[in-house]
């Protein structure tokens, strides 16, 4: 795809102004309305670029006060997917005309390495710029002038976006909305029964949820700590692997479902991944050396505060069996959307992944892996509000089988039917490897944290 001719493109409808910080929203004056685009991580980011490129109007907007403020939380992990795997083609064409110096495409970035060398250029760049909104929570969407149940005249009212900003509430018209704003901020709970639990939320200072910085930062937490990992997919084992770092200074239990903790190892030195493989000979090594304790299969469904620590109590093959004392608790459990803010839009969505409804067949994890999804575009991620797409993590649901580059193919496809490109938006052009990319974190030379599974 060719670049169209690089300027800033004229948003007046949106008026919205550059600045150092947030932009103040002001009323259109214009009918022309922009695109709006929820969420500037990578695949937000993406769709802001592929819009700047065919001469859109459009608004980025980001509840955190810097772009990818979700990566940054994991930082410290790094892909097991190459930076050519992680650069949208379009953005990549935009930033080289800003002179950008692309990095090592071959080598393994780390989360803040995304953020610092790639997704914080692209904001700065002057097609992007004008038009991105951090600190801007999105609270809530709708149809101008009418609630869900109107449907006359419905699709030709543009979008009414309820946003809060610097402790205002404001409001933002839109003739299209991309929400790309993810699940990480959405944890699932520790629980068995994945209900959010009374005795669960009050111990939350105790429970980290995600990937905790063990080798930095959060090395004093854990340290000479009883510590449970719940979990039995690659955020799990490398949290781990981490942990077992510490030496004698950390006691390690491993808490799953899965009926055997053989099925955690994945193929080991079979695996078409090597570093993959790595990963499960790595954690099958610690757990046969005794260094880790396994529950599993285990299904937890009580947590008490002791003066000893935390007693986790759950049921295991068929008897009721008890966990104790543990002092702090590491959730990699996976994550889930948040649909509050859509409550007043029409959607179509799978009531077991959460997913965009047509998209689940294809991603569902107990069928597919990362590497068996195949690419799709906007036709599956329509939804029966028109101009409406969820885009990214956050449209495979509660699915752990997300590929980044996916988003980046997504978002090619929904720009190219926004602006009347309908033979492209057709069109499959996503290219990866047959097993799929996925991402690690590199401990030492070789664990894993797989994007794709937690």
């Amino acid at each position: 795809m060719n670049i169209i001719e690089l300027k800033q493109v004229n948003n007046s409808g949106c008026c919205i102004p550059a600045a150092k910080t947030s932009p103040e929203i002001k009323t259109p004056l214009s009918k022309e309305l922009p695109i709006a685009i929820i969420g500037a991580g990578p695949v937000g980011l993406a769709a802001a670029a592929r819009l700047a490129n065919a001469g859109e109007q459009f608004i980025l907007l980001e509840s955190g006060d810097s772009v990818g403020s979700n990566i940054l939380s994991w930082g410290h992990v790094r892909l097991f997917s190459p930076w050519r795997h992680n650069i949208d083609k379009v953005a990549k064409k935009i930033l080289e005309y800003h002179n950008w110096k692309s990095p090592d495409l071959e080598q393994l970035p780390l989360g803040r390495e995304l953020v610092d060398e790639y997704l914080k250029p692209l904001t700065k760049v002057p097609e992007i710029k004008p038009y991105l909104l951090l600190n801007t929570k999105v609270v809530s969407i709708s149809k101008k002038g009418l609630d869900k149940m109107k449907t006359g005249n419905r699709e030709d009212a543009p979008f009414v976006i309820y946003v809060e900003q610097g402790g205002k509430s404001k409001r933002i018209e839109a003739k299209a909305i991309i929400d790309a704003s993810g699940t990480w901020a959405q944890p699932n709970p520790i629980n068995a029964d994945s209900i959010w639990t009374k005795q669960e939320k009050e111990l939350k200072q105790h429970i980290y949820y995600g990937i905790p910085d063990i080798k930095g930062e959060q090395k004093e937490r854990y340290k000479n700590k009883r510590v449970a990992v719940v979990g039995g997919g690659h955020s799990a084992i490398n949290t781990i692997l981490e942990l077992s770092q510490l030496n004698d200074e950390v006691e390690i239990t491993w808490i799953m479902r899965k009926k055997n903790v053989a099925d955690a190892y994945g193929g080991e030195e079979k695996d078409a991944l090597e570093e993959r493989g790595k990963l499960g000979s790595r954690i099958h090594q610690l757990v046969d050396a005794g260094q880790v304790k396994v529950y599993s299969p285990f299904f937890i469904l009580q947590l008490i505060q002791t003066n000893e620590g935390i007693e986790i109590t759950g049921e295991s093959k068929g008897s009721e069996v008890t966990i104790s004392p543990i002092e702090e608790i590491i959730a990699n459990t996976g994550s889930r959307p948040d649909f509050s803010f859509m409550r007043e839009i029409r959607l179509s969505i799978d009531t077991a992944t959460e997913s965009v409804e047509a998209l689940a067949p294809l991603i569902d994890p107990n069928l597919h892996s990362c590497g068996t999804v195949r690419p799709h575009g906007e036709e599956i991620l329509r939804q029966p509000e028109k101009d409406f797409y969820i885009v990214g993590m956050k449209s495979y649901g509660r699915a752990p089988t997300f590929l980044m580059a996916t988003g980046y193919e997504q978002v090619r496809s929904i720009v190219a039917h926004i602006t009347g490109d309908l033979e492209s938006a057709r069109k499959v052009e996503l290219e990866l490897p047959e097993t799929g990319v996925c991402s690690i974190n590199l401990t030492s030379t070789s664990s894993i944290q797989s994007c794709c599974g937690i």
